[in-house]
Order: C-alpha cells, then sequence, then structure tokens
C-alpha cells in the first residue's frame, strides 16, 4: 500500500526468454505484487510458460496478482483509427478513450499493488510498454522503473537519456529543449518497432 504523499511508482519488465523461475525472481526482487499483461495477445507460440493461463498460474501461486490490460494496453490496437497507411499510431492511440481508462486502471492500480507493466520484448526501447505506456505514465506524474534482464532497475529518465543517445539528440541544444528533443526520439523509435499490419511478429 501506497503511503500519503509518497509519489505513484510503477514498473515495467520484458518476459524475453526467461525461464518461469528466473522471471518470478526477476519480481520477487523489485518486490512485484501484480503484474499488469499489456501485450494484445497474452500469448507466446515459443515460450508457453508465458502463455495467458499458465502465467496468471504460476504469479497467483507466488502470491502475485495477474491483470490483462491488452485491449486497453495493448501495441496492436483493434481501432481503424488507431492506424496510420496500416502502422499502429501511438500518439492516436495514446488519445483513446480505452488508452485513457487503461492508464487510471493502472495509476488506481498502484495505490494499492507494487505493479510491473508486462510485454514480451527484453530491451524497454524495443517495445511499447515503454515508448508509449511509460511515456504517458510520466508525464502524469508517475515514477516509472524499468526492470532490466540482468535484475537491474534504471529509471525511465535514465531510459530516455539512452534514447536520446540512440537517436543521436543527447547533446543539449539552445534552440532544441530536452522536451523537444525527446518527443522527436520518441517518434522516430516508435516508427522503428511500432506494429504494422504488414509484418507479423512485431511487439504487441
Amino acid at each position: 500500500m501506497k503511503r500519503s504523499g509518497e509519489r505513484t511508482c510503477v514498473f515495467t519488465i520484458g518476459h524475453s526468454t526467461h525461464t518461469a523461475e528466473m522471471f518470478l525472481a526477476l519480481l520477487r526482487d523489485a518486490g512485484i505484487t501484480a503484474v499488469a499483461d499489456v501485450r494484445s495477445a497474452p500469448y507466446s507460440r515459443y515460450l508457453p510458460q508465458f502463455n495467458q493461463d499458465v502465467l496468471s498460474r504460476d504469479l497467483q501461486a507466488a502470491g502475485i496478482s495477474y491483470a490483462f490490460l491488452g485491449k486497453e494496453l495493448g501495441g496492436r490496437p483493434r481501432e481503424r483509427e488507431s492506424y496510420n497507411n496500416g502502422v499502429a499510431d501511438y500518439e492516436r492511440m495514446a488519445a483513446s478513450q480505452a488508452f485513457r481508462e487503461g492508464i487510471r486502471r493502472v495509476v488506481e492500480g498502484a495505490k494499492q499493488y507494487r505493479i510491473a507493466l508486462m510485454c514480451s520484448e527484453h530491451d524497454p526501447l524495443d517495445c511499447h510498454r515503454c515508448l508509449l505506456v511509460s511515456r504517458r505514465l510520466a508525464a502524469a506524474g508517475v515514477s516509472v522503473r524499468h526492470i532490466l534482464a540482468d535484475g537491474s532497475i534504471k529509471t525511465h529518465e535514465e531510459i530516455e537519456d539512452r534514447l536520446l543517445e540512440l537517436t543521436h539528440r543527447s547533446a543539449a541544444d539552445l534552440f532544441a529543449p530536452r522536451e523537444e528533443r525527446l518527443a522527436i526520439a520518441y517518434r522516430e523509435r516508435a516508427q522503428r518497432v511500432t506494429y504494422s499490419e504488414s509484418i507479423s511478429g512485431q511487439d504487441a
């Protein structure tokens, strides 16, 4: 339970190719008490331990709650207006009523649980859980932290610093403040990893 006056905090994690045991260990080490699954399709073709029925059972056995939020916060939107030429548009998705409701549920849930948003990609910068969901949570004043595959935890600000480096925008610019450079960097990175109807196997 979050103490009065304490800033709301939400974690993220990618299941990657972890074993069920390693994944649970990462969650326990970070003190996670609830997982919010933000995959559009809560299944894994090659890693059955992350199929929804198996995962939710294993989490509950470990004393960790599970909720599926893929309809609200998934990377493959169902609404046609969330696509631009067949490519999922994060800006449009973030403006949808379903997405806003998903964000509200996460923020409310974080008052009671230590939540980790879960998707599949091991690197936050390859995943919509960071480029779409975490960005909006951070903008709403939530402290976002990313659990990496080696167990280390990075703040969202640290991940944004790496995003600026990857897009060659880390240098201070009098005429392009950090917020402006970040907005461009987010857009460029999203174009590399966002779901396209013409390409299968992408992050969702």
